[in-house]
């Protein structure tokens, strides 16, 4: 069944995108009739009213929290309003919407759970930085060892879930800072079903969280972190 029948919700965290986040939203209307909501992580731009203006539900929250707590108040959000399926990408232009229709078919189709948009299956023109390469690779590999499927982008926040994975997403096991490879290793071990899909990603229009020196090292000991938490977690 076409996704166009479906009402789902886009889900986009931002904390401080003026600028972007209302072409982001201008985008995705272009290729969906989705609902739109913009998860505001306690910025202090403009972004609560150029994402208001654009047409976009917005949800504010009080400070920064981080951006895994920003997603988490969006899949509270959209499960309080009824939301069966619902697509995450990011705020800064980094995530092409033409690539929403291959994220949220085969989850509408229950053929999987959750689809993650990899960068890296398809040829595109994606050019991560050495250090965040690594950093992908490292924990792809972590992510092959714990759960024996390959993911070529673990750290990808393009993603397409049903209401049973926001359910699980909304519990306190969820990360409210990095929710990347950890969430993966997550996932299989609840019994979810995922899979990669190719998808169209830009390099962003501003910095990374993961930019810089200090930050990807940050990151990785966050992440490894987060991943020997879960493994001690019951299933």
């Amino acid at each position: 069944m076409s996704y166009e029948l479906h009402n789902f919700a886009i889900i986009i965290p931002a904390y401080n995108e003026t600028g972007r986040v209302a072409a982001t939203i201008a985008g995705i209307k272009k290729v969906s009739d989705a609902d739109i909501i913009v998860v505001s992580d306690g910025s202090t731009d403009n972004t609560v009213n150029e994402a208001s203006e654009a047409g976009a539900t917005v949800v504010e929250l009080p400070f920064n929290l981080g951006y895994g707590a920003a997603l988490q108040t969006g899949f509270k959000y959209s499960l309080k309003r009824g939301y069966r399926f619902a697509v995450q990408m990011d705020a800064d232009g980094q995530h092409d919407p033409m690539s929403i229709k291959t994220l949220i078919e085969p989850v509408i189709a229950d053929k999987v759970d959750v689809v993650i948009g990899s960068r890296f299956l398809d040829k595109g023109n994606y050019k991560a930085p050495f250090v965040r390469r690594m950093g992908m690779y490292f924990f792809g590999i972590i992510t092959l060892v714990l759960t024996g499927r390959r993911i070529t982008d673990s750290t990808s926040g393009f993603q397409a879930l049903n209401k049973k994975v926001m359910e699980f997403y909304a519990s306190a096991a969820y990360p409210v800072d990095y929710p990347d490879a950890d969430v993966i290793i997550m996932l299989h071990r609840q019994g979810f079903r995922f899979k990669e899909v190719p998808v169209i990603m830009h390099n962003a229009k501003k910095r990374s969280m993961h930019g810089g020196i200090l930050n990807p090292l940050y990151y990785i000991f966050k992440m490894m972190l987060s991943i020997f938490v879960t493994l001690l977690r019951k299933e």
